[in-house]
């Protein structure tokens, strides 16, 4: 019954987790978007200190239960791990911890997000790595099947479903979340949690926590026959069945060792302060299954449809919209940060590079940065969209406080950079044509347009640096091509207006 409870929380945590990254249209964010927030190493980046000691709680009491039903990278090895073991009967055995190993990457890992290298640090960090994978390899393929089910949509007149974008935003981090997924994927395979117990930080620190933990399974040596059923199928391989021992910072409490024991020699049960195995007495009480209704399904459905209604005749609007060929982006020596970032030391700190602000963000600006320093870390591009002032979308996801959460009007006043004007790429002065367009869309007013000279009847730009905000819409409306005659240049350090 255990094992039954904790298997169908861990799927719909890992189906909600999973749709949070591949959403694109931002409804399940006000849902599931919680589950991001109490993810365990965003939580300690974002100072949220009721996650952090309700978590530290948790594995106090029961044990490593947040690999096994909070993780998402746990969970999906433990999927892996179960097609695998269709094909062998006899899948796992008692292995040795490689203690040395997993304290070692630890050590690194703090060292790593101590020096503000989280982007580095990141890439074994769970939560984070689950994100790059499936916004990386499983968001184009989540985006291709909707835009099929869209043109069959629209065949029947129908607003069900709209076309989206479906692209590969950076070649680079698409090879590492693809090396990413293919190193767990064999490990998990082969050696079940493999990569939890020898790899993982936030596995490793719990795995200290939960060597004091109240509820421990233990074995009853009375009952034991010794059919080593229950090493045999510990994914965690830490039941030494020879010596009737669990090895609790490595068992991430999946239960099934209790359901595969015939003797019923395993229980779950309070030990109090213990670390050793203890004899079974009264077996712990089982937890009261909740009567779930089908109401809040019903409302999100609902929402959920009526976003996308409204999404899709929005798009079929702009249709008839002729649109530009992307240009090439600026290299710029200061990158671009969210507003809400404050500065580019504060996000670097504090980004796990996870990808839901990337897969949140409505105007496809931010994209994974290909720099070893901000490896994966979003950085914004205005090659297709401009950063729209009244969208607070990604301060509004982002679980580790790399984006501050910032409202519209606050968001309307905060400089992330400031545009600067390349008359050579202008097409006034390379056509001879009249044009205004950053002055057009330009939001803040920071644009003017003033005489050209040198004989020319034309107007040109001249920017107010100190009243541009940096959203790039006249970077992103600018017809010229291949570059800009307009870009932004990134602030370390964000201001107000």
């Amino acid at each position: 019954m255990l094992k039954k409870i904790r298997v169908i929380l861990a799927a719909v945590v890992f189906a909600m987790l999973t749709l949070l990254f591949l959403d694109f249209t931002g409804t399940f964010h006000a849902w599931f978007g919680v589950l991001a927030k109490v993810q365990f190493v965003p939580a300690i980046l974002a100072l949220n200190v009721g996650v952090i000691v309700a978590l530290v709680l948790l594995t106090l009491i029961f044990g490593r239960v947040y690999c096994s039903i909070l993780c998402p990278l746990g969970i999906a090895q433990d999927i892996i791990g179960w097609f695998s073991r269709k094909q062998k009967k006899a899948r796992y055995g008692f292995k040795k911890g490689h203690n040395w190993l997993r304290y070692s990457l630890m050590f690194i890992f703090i060292v790593l997000m101590a020096c503000g290298l989280a982007s580095i640090a990141a890439l074994i960090e769970p939560y984070s790595t689950f994100g790059r994978v499936t916004t990386e390899l499983f968001a184009p393929i989540y985006g291709g099947v909707n835009n099929l089910l869209a043109l069959l949509a629209e065949h029947w007149n129908s607003y069900a479903f709209y076309p989206t974008d479906v692209y590969i935003k950076s070649l680079p981090t698409f090879i590492t979340a693809a090396a990413l997924f293919v190193l767990i994927f064999v490990l998990a395979w082969r050696y079940g949690r493999s990569w939890c117990n020898n790899v993982c930080p936030v596995g490793t620190l719990r795995g200290r926590i939960s060597n004091w933990s109240l509820f421990k399974p233990v074995i009853d040596t009375n009952k034991c026959n010794g059919c080593t059923a229950c090493a045999r199928k510990c994914k965690a391989r830490c039941i030494n069945p020879q010596e009737h021992e669990i090895d609790y910072s490595r068992c991430v409490v999946c239960m099934d060792c209790l359901e595969n024991c015939k003797q019923g020699a395993i229980d779950y049960k309070f030990v109090g302060w213990c670390k050793k195995s203890c004899k079974k007495t009264e077996p712990a009480p089982e937890p009261e299954t909740v009567d779930k209704t089908r109401r809040g399904f019903l409302a999100a459905g609902a929402m959920l449809a009526a976003a996308t209604t409204v999404e899709a005749k929005k798009r079929k609007a702009e249709v008839a919209m002729a649109t530009l060929e992307d240009k090439v982006a600026p290299d710029r020596e200061t990158p671009l940060k969210p507003a809400g970032s404050l500065s580019l030391k504060n996000f670097s700190d504090k980004c796990v590079a996870c990808q839901l602000c990337v897969t949140k963000c409505p105007s496809h600006i931010l994209r994974p940065s290909t720099d070893l320093k901000t490896l994966m870390q979003p950085e914004i591009s205005y090659q297709k969209g401009f950063c729209r002032p009244e969208c607070t979308t990604c301060s509004e996801v982002c679980p580790a406080g790399a984006i501050t959460p910032v409202t519209a009007e606050q968001k309307s006043s905060i400089r992330i950079g400031h545009a600067v004007w390349i008359r050579e790429n202008c097409v006034v002065t390379t056509n001879d044509d009249s044009c205004g367009n950053c002055a057009r869309h330009c939001p803040a007013g920071a644009i003017r347009m003033v005489p050209a000279g040198f004989g020319s009847n034309h107007k040109v730009p001249a920017i107010d640096t100190e009243r541009c905000i940096g959203c790039g819409a006249c970077e992103y409306h600018c017809p010229a091509r291949p570059h800009s005659a307009i870009y932004v240049v990134g602030h370390e350090v964000h201001s107000e207006i």
